[in-house]
């Protein structure tokens, strides 16, 4: 063999040993780095979860689940839980969806005053919050005050510890989840799309119905999820600003611990809670792959 031709041989070989060693599974970098975070989740979610589940069976036992579902102000409270979660994701998309087609159709300067105003939201905490709320909707608060020195009430409006104050507590601190699902998606959609419809003579009214509102869709399902499953768990809005016939399953959790002094039913409660969520995303995940409500906090412009 010439000299040539054993040259050639040795890089052949040298590529073929490469291609071995690209082909083997080995542990990603980003993986790597990202593995102590998910050490951190795992342990400060994965094992309280066991210990309320782990509880809720054993303390003192699975009479828990009998004494939670044979009670008829707990039956009471799931009900109105699931009805407020309801009203408050229905209001979130009625108030959210204008403002993010505003948003994602907005100039630079416009889109940026209008994303900067809903990210204020979350710069403060849900409890000050609620106590703003409060203050607003009181008696005395700002609202009846500003009305009655206008002379069109005479007497205080009944807008405070009611359903209408806790909806309206909870649509303002879940609408901007539902806000940002739906930007993102309605940003992915070319713009043209509605010139061309403009343009082959169908109305705005037409164009939005048959063009925008479809596209948009995977974001409206992913928001809605999203704000049912939040509004699912809300504690501290009701309590404040809801009234008695308003009470929620957080409430009954926190009285459960504190008035009964029975963490164990407490847990079955949440546990009850937990897999009413767990039939919510699987009701969901049967319309919208989880890929697909996961890319929604990935879409950017």
């Amino acid at each position: 063999m010439s000299g040539r031709d054993s040259g050639v041989a040795e890089v052949t070989d040298l590529a073929a040993v490469g291609i071995r060693r690209a082909g083997r599974p080995g542990i990603d970098f980003w993986t790597l780095l990202g593995t102590p975070a998910m050490l951190v989740v795992l342990v400060a979610f994965g094992v309280p979860l066991f210990m309320v589940v782990y509880k809720s069976a054993t303390d003192p036992g699975l009479v828990n689940y009998t004494d939670v579902m044979g009670d008829p102000v707990f039956r009471k409270s799931l009900f109105k839980t699931i009805e407020i979660a309801v009203a408050a994701t229905l209001a979130a998309l009625l108030l959210g969806y204008p403002y993010a087609y505003v948003m994602a159709r907005s100039g630079r300067w416009m889109r940026s005053f209008l994303l900067v105003a809903l990210m204020v939201s979350f710069w403060t905490s849900l409890l000050i919050r609620t106590f703003a709320w409060q203050v607003l909707l009181q008696n005395t608060g700002v609202i009846n005050t500003e009305l009655k020195r206008l002379g069109l009430i005479d007497t205080p409006l009944p807008i405070i510890r009611n359903e209408f104050a806790a909806l309206v507590g909870m649509t303002q601190m879940l609408a901007p989840f539902l806000i940002l699902a739906v930007y993102a998606l309605i940003r992915a959609i070319p713009p043209e799309l509605e010139q061309a419809a403009m343009g082959m003579g169908a109305r705005r009214s037409t164009m939005f119905r048959t063009v925008v509102l479809p596209l948009s869709m995977p974001g409206v399902a992913a928001g809605c999820v999203l704000v049912f499953v939040l509004a699912l768990g809300f504690y501290i809005t009701p309590q404040v600003l809801g009234g008695p016939s308003e009470r929620m399953v957080g409430q009954s959790i926190a009285e459960a611990v504190h008035a009964f002094v029975r963490p164990g039913l407490a847990c079955a409660m949440a546990v009850i809670l937990l897999l009413l969520v767990g039939l919510v995303l699987a009701a969901t995940a049967r319309f919208m792959r989880l890929s697909d409500i996961l890319k929604m906090g990935s879409m950017s412009e």
